[in-house]
């Protein structure tokens, strides 16, 4: 196995930048996984790597080589794509040693290889199948053993699974997570769907717009999010967020206040605007803050969309009320409104007031204007008085 080094690579079609000045480094045996949305970029940074595309700029190396104008079959490198393109006409070990046979292997050589490949994706027993003899797992068990049996330095995998069912899917990611420890292989993998990001990865590098936004462990991209974007895509559901003024004893939004103390946070002065993030799980019924290290003083809520989930459920808050006092705002994307998860054991219903409370100590707070992260998690500023919520009437802690 090999690492994988991109210096200031970047792709441009005529006017459009696919992938924009990116520099990243995978280690030898390491799992990292390109996401982000459709458009992102990357599938055509995997590209690069792979050779099928030439770089505008910037310099792909793979171990000690600089690989940037090698072709494919040249790079030490087998891919896995989301369209598996096995050959209906040729049975299993045909499928798996075909490249094999295109070099000139012996058969002895050609033989061991496979059997050692299907052992390892578990195909014993199915070599003299054909292809529409198999499941969709299996296909792709094969695609896989057919990159096995070439012994690159890297594995690349675009979206392997993405045609799969869910259940399968899941299935699948257990199989490469035990395929990865058992060969301890580097593998680049690409995908916009984030559980599988979040699960097989060493590390995920976040892309959008072309840009590479964050690379990190999973949970560090989680809990500690460079900037809006990535705080945003990472978690399903989406992180809530909430504009503010920054002012003497905290933050200052349309319908609640968080009490800390802004001198405490570099770069944060009072005046600025800023962008308040909470996930959906540090948002609590205020019957709950006594479990909280450091909660929030409530806030009035009432409830709108209730989506039980079987091992949660996700709650729509609306916080604002109009002058008739009806509760207002889009329960998607108001910024009068709140997602909290609960456990399947609450007991709510939809139009019902609640108080909740927000876990500070949980609490991203990020640039409006640049987006940048500047801090995660606060610090309540104790000067004798409390946060308040301002939707309705104002919370008591």
């Amino acid at each position: 196995m090999a690492r994988v080094r991109l210096e200031n690579v970047t792709k441009r079609y005529e006017d459009v930048t696919a992938v924009d000045d990116v520099s990243l480094a995978v280690e030898d045996g390491e799992f990292v996984t390109f996401v982000g949305p459709s458009g992102c970029g990357k599938s055509t940074t995997m590209e690069t790597v792979a050779g099928l595309t030439q770089p505008t700029e910037g310099s792909v190396y793979i171990g000690d080589r600089e690989v940037t104008t090698l072709a494919p079959k040249d790079r030490g490198v087998a891919m896995v794509f989301q369209n598996i393109a096995l050959f209906p006409h040729m049975n299993v070990f045909e499928n798996i040693s075909f490249g094999l046979r295109l070099r000139k292997y012996d058969d002895e050589e050609i033989d061991r290889r496979v059997e050692r490949a299907a052992e390892i994706v578990e195909l014993e027993g199915m070599l003299e199948r054909m292809p529409d003899e198999l499941s969709g797992g299996q296909r792709q068990r094969v695609a896989i053993a057919r990159a096995l049996v070439r012994n690159p330095d890297v594995f690349l995998m675009d979206e392997p699974l993405a045609n799969l069912d869910a259940k399968l899917r899941v299935h699948m990611r257990t199989e490469l997570q035990r395929l990865h420890r058992e060969l301890d292989a580097t593998i680049i993998y690409v995908t916009h769907d984030q559980a599988e990001a979040m699960t097989m990865s060493n590390r995920i590098a976040v892309l959008n717009e072309g840009k590479l936004q964050q690379i990190a462990a999973p949970l560090t991209c989680y809990n500690e999010p460079t900037n809006l974007f990535v705080a945003g895509f990472i978690g399903s559901p989406s992180m809530n967020f909430v504009e503010g003024t920054v002012v003497a004893d905290g933050l200052e939004t349309k319908n609640f206040d968080v009490r800390f103390d802004p001198e405490t946070i570099p770069g944060v002065s009072v005046g600025d605007t800023v962008t308040m993030g909470v996930r959906p799980e540090d948002v609590h019924l205020s019957g709950e803050a006594d479990a909280l290290a450091d909660p929030t003083d409530g806030i009035d809520a009432r409830t709108d969309v209730i989506e039980p989930m079987g091992d949660e459920i996700f709650v729509y808050l609306l916080l604002a009320e109009d002058v008739t006092g009806t509760m207002a705002g889009d329960a998607t994307s108001s910024p009068d409104q709140l997602l909290m998860s609960v456990t399947p054991d609450t007991e709510l219903a939809a139009d019902q007031s609640v108080d909740v409370v927000l876990d500070r100590s949980q609490i991203h707070l990020f640039d409006a204007a640049s987006g940048d992260a500047l801090v995660h998690g606060l610090t309540e500023f104790d000067s004798g008085g409390g946060d308040t919520g301002r939707a309705g009437t104002q919370a008591d802690s």
